[in-house]
């Protein structure tokens, strides 16, 4: 079941040529990449590609609900960083699937503290909340 948006703030556009071996623009121009796929896929590597693309977004977004959780909290992330893996796969019926590795670093903060700051960042981060469900999602403290 969808989670329907209650307020929306902001609406981001993309449109695509030609696919993995093709380019990637932003509405705004700001985004302006080619695409090629990665040499572990049988492409020629040397751009970027969809799944770099979604890891550096969820990475930034999932960074963000880090600091939205710390400051509700009253912990300092400050120093922290996520790292955000996106693995493509096979999945059943001949489809293809992603899987998720989260990894988030927060000096100074005990372990327990860290897990709940985490587990909160993903409860309120935009990208875990559309993924949640479809996707495996695995979260750790580095």
């Amino acid at each position: 079941m969808a989670t329907p948006l209650t307020k929306p703030l902001y609406t981001a556009e993309a449109t695509a040529h030609g696919g993995r071996e093709g380019r990637v623009r932003s509405g705004d121009g700001l985004l302006d990449l080619d695409l090629k796929p990665p040499v572990e896929l049988g492409g020629p590597g040397g751009a970027t590609n969809p799944e770099e693309l979604f890891a550096a977004g969820y990475a930034a977004c999932f960074q963000s609900a880090l600091g939205v959780v710390a400051r509700r909290s009253k912990v300092s992330v400050d120093g922290s960083t996520v790292a955000v893996k996106v693995t493509l796969g096979t999945i059943e019926g001949g489809g293809f699937g992603l899987a998720v590795a989260i990894e988030a670093h927060i000096p100074e903060v005990d372990e327990t503290t860290a897990s709940a700051l985490i587990d909160g960042a993903h409860a309120v981060c935009p990208y875990s909340n559309a993924t949640r469900g479809n996707i495996e999602v695995t979260l750790s403290a580095v």
